[in-house]
């Protein structure tokens, strides 16, 4: 214990390093202030009421990344989800956008444009959804004190110029603190829940809505959750490389076996979050017309448990997995780089056949952690909301009816909300911050936070 606290004590040892995290945590508790100040002319209570009723929805998860922003219609209601939202439109784009394309093989400068327009198409997109919020609020009996265009244009404005200030703050973050900061504004939202959460289950151990023989193996999953999360974020499948003998003018220098680190889970929590802003989709729509019936419908059939939801989700990872994966590594160029040095792996010839196999080792990764992330984010969220599968038209849904126990079909009656997604994000973005520490610390001959281990994939990944 003593030694942590003084690896812990390191990182305030370091000038720079000292600055950069103090300006993390600034720049969060701002975040988290703007949380908290409600845009004017609605009645906190009556939407609070309206919320509590929305916790087993796509509302309850919109809620979720923003930190409680959304349910308390705080000037960050909207949060970051906009701009991952852009991010996701602009990476798409790039594949079939010639000019796109180009930019991004341009290099820094070509990213910093896009990076421009992916602004640009974030304040369009905030615009858009804080107008539509602007309505549903209005549709929701006694909430809004005075409706009319008067509400909308100060809703909108006020909105749109919080998205953009937490847009800001994450740059800021990222630029001149520690961390990714788009990353560690999710996380900041999703763990002031957690407090939160163990009130709600301290409360419903009291009022007997949760019994202990419940509780106790939940708590058990979700250590085995962490654990599995942890070990799966940190595992590698090396590719050994070696580099060949060398003669620079008298002296002779030996051969060097290297590898090259390939993460079992190449996309990291990319994938989850792209997949959770697609499906979300339908309710920003929703809310321009909160009147819809075939819409109303959408969004019945997209709540968690019902399998259209578990289906496009776990589709959407799928797909956000392998399309993330090719965009942020390139077998061809690291192929280059390895011949560039005169390097070669063991049984493989250089160049193309380097590429090839490279390639063929990603695929088989992205698919592995392709499936670890649906399982992690899809398996916890049903144990609490249960498998809808009874809800299924015809004769298969009377068939699963009467053969799925009700725990199966309604979930576990918990008091709060229990999410691979959440966890995962969480852990993640700990780990990736934790790790850029790390460097920091060792960089300056420090010894680190993290503990070394040998943790790498197997073989026939």
């Amino acid at each position: 214990m003593i030694e942590q606290l003084e690896r812990l004590a390191n990182v305030f040892r370091v000038p720079d390093l000292r600055r950069r995290v103090l300006f993390t945590l600034g720049f969060l508790a701002i975040y988290r202030l703007g949380a908290v100040v409600p845009i004017p002319g609605i009645d906190p209570k009556a939407l609070e009421e309206f919320f509590r009723t929305q916790r087993g929805t796509i509302f309850g998860i919109i809620d979720l990344f923003t930190g409680g922003a959304f349910e308390r219609m705080t000037v960050f209601a909207l949060g970051i989800m906009p701009y991952i939202t852009a991010s996701i439109v602009l990476q798409l784009l790039t594949v079939v956008v010639p000019r796109l394309e180009q930019l991004v093989k341009e290099g820094e400068l070509g990213r910093r444009k896009i990076t421009e327009y992916t602004r640009y198409l974030t304040v369009a997109l905030s615009l858009i959804q804080s107008y539509g919020i602007a309505l549903s609020v209005e549709a929701i009996p006694g909430v809004v004190q005075q409706p009319g265009w008067g509400f909308r244009s100060l809703t909108l404005i006020t909105l749109t110029a919080g998205t953009i200030f937490v847009m800001w703050l994450g740059e800021q973050i990222t630029e001149k603190g520690i961390g990714n900061g788009i990353s560690l504004i999710i996380f900041a939202g999703i763990a002031v829940d957690f407090p939160r959460a163990v009130l709600r289950t301290v409360e419903g151990l009291r009022a007997g809505q949760i019994s202990v023989f419940t509780l106790f193996p939940l708590l058990l999953l979700m250590v085995a959750v962490v654990a599995f999360i942890i070990w799966f974020e940190q595992a590698q499948r090396r590719i050994p490389i070696q580099y060949p003998k060398r003669v620079v003018g008298r002296r002779v220098y030996s051969s060097v076996a290297t590898h090259l680190p390939l993460k079992l889970n190449p996309g990291g929590v990319i994938p989850i979050i792209f997949a959770i802003s697609i499906v979300t989709f339908p309710q920003t729509l929703a809310l321009f017309f909160p009147q819809s019936r075939a819409l109303k419908g959408v969004i019945d059939a997209l709540s968690f448990g019902e399998p259209l939801y578990t289906f496009l989700y776990a589709v959407g990872i799928v797909f956000f997995q392998y399309f993330y994966t090719a965009v942020i590594f390139n077998p061809a160029n690291v192929a280059e780089d390895i011949r560039k040095y005169g390097a070669f792996i063991p049984g493989v010839r250089p160049g193309r056949p380097t590429a090839e196999h490279i390639d063929q080792v990603l695929s088989r990764l992205t698919l592995v952690g392709a499936v670890y992330l649906v399982v992690i984010a899809i398996l916890p969220e049903l144990l609490i909301t249960g498998i809808h599968l009874h809800h299924l038209p015809g004769a298969i849904g009377v068939f699963f009816d009467n053969f799925l126990p009700n725990f199966i079909k309604n979930g576990l009656n918990v008091p709060f909300y229990f999410g691979g997604t959440s966890l995962l994000i969480v852990i993640g973005v700990a780990l990736d911050t934790l790790q850029q520490i790390e460097a920091q610390l060792t960089m300056r001959h420090y010894e680190g936070l993290l503990k070394r281990g040998r943790i790498r994939g197997r073989r026939y990944f």
